[in-house]
């Protein structure tokens, strides 16, 4: 499984990039597991985190780079510090032990291979919570099906349906093909969402994130995911999308979200037909509601 690293294919980029030879591919990962923060963490959905926190492990460096990361500390200028796979199976049992309802794997494509690692040993010294593999749904196929068995909650965001968006963005062409593939592997692998009072246990939750000026790439998101996935999934239509001060290149994405746009697309939501979602009120678009990261 090591020899994937040595030509490393792990994203839909397959760059192919020595990282055990000491090479970084286009996510800017070596050979080493770096993370950025490790806690409970009150501000997922609320059957993610309920009221005891989400053993929430943030990885350092993406897949992508969204020119509007909302975690671009992490992402894009690679704050973090390396820790060994021993160290991250202690990490999970540690969490588990502060009493987290699950362990949520924040960006960790790239570290897929430390992170199998890491969960099999974890599991052996007694890690038996949910595992919630929390990702930008730029996914490979082969490499979700290593997870296979490993991962009982998928949380991919769906973030365009056009590929103009998804390569102006994300300089993710062929997003919307990738990333409905990779759902539909989750989906296979889960299948529908299970809850135990009021806590998803198992299923697929996607994330949308209303960008400004994208309401009709958003429609076709819903219209997508209903179509494909009726009521056996989870969807959850997110408004927190803060413009930070990366963006200013960007004049239209340089601004808060419209509120009527996100409430009509609530409304266009209940219309379809959607059941199964969760929708954010207040102003959640806020820099307050972004982690502290950490470098050590």
């Amino acid at each position: 499984m090591n020899d994937i690293l040595k030509h490393c294919t792990l994203c839909p980029r397959s760059c192919g990039a020595n990282r055990a030879g000491g090479e970084t591919g286009f996510c800017g990962a070596g050979d080493t597991i770096k993370i950025a923060r490790s806690a409970l963490h009150f501000w997922e959905e609320p059957c993610i985190s309920g009221e005891n926190g989400s053993g929430t492990v943030f990885f350092s460096h993406c897949t992508l780079k969204c020119v509007f990361c909302q975690n671009y500390q992490i992402s894009t200028q690679n704050v973090g510090y390396e820790i060994t796979v021993k160290q991250l199976a202690d990490t999970f049992l540690d969490l588990q032990n502060q009493g987290a309802l699950n362990i949520n794997l924040v960006t960790p494509t790239h570290y897929a291979i430390h992170i199998i690692q890491a969960l099999t040993d974890a599991k052996s010294r007694g890690l038996n919570i949910p595992i919630v593999y929390n990702t930008s749904g730029y996914e490979s196929i082969e490499t979700l099906k290593m997870l296979d068995g490993l991962i009982d909650i998928y949380m991919p965001d769906m973030k365009y349906f056009s590929s103009k968006y998804a390569i102006k963005y994300s300089a993710a062409p062929n997003y919307f093909d990738i990333a409905s593939n990779a759902i539909e592997e989750m989906f296979r692998q889960t299948g529908a969402a299970i809850f135990e009072n009021g806590i998803m246990k198992r299923g697929v939750l996607v994330r949308h994130l209303m960008l400004p000026g994208l309401l009709f790439d958003t429609k076709k998101i819903m219209d997508y995911l209903y179509k494909t996935y009726g009521n056996n999934i989870y969807i959850s239509l997110m408004s927190q999308y803060t413009p930070l001060k990366h963006v200013k290149k960007y004049p239209e994405l340089n601004k808060r979200l419209n509120p009527k746009h996100y409430n009509s697309m609530i409304n266009y939501c209940v219309e379809l037909g959607i059941e199964n979602a969760f929708i954010q009120e207040g102003d959640a678009s806020l820099e307050s509601f972004i982690p502290p990261f950490e470098s050590k």
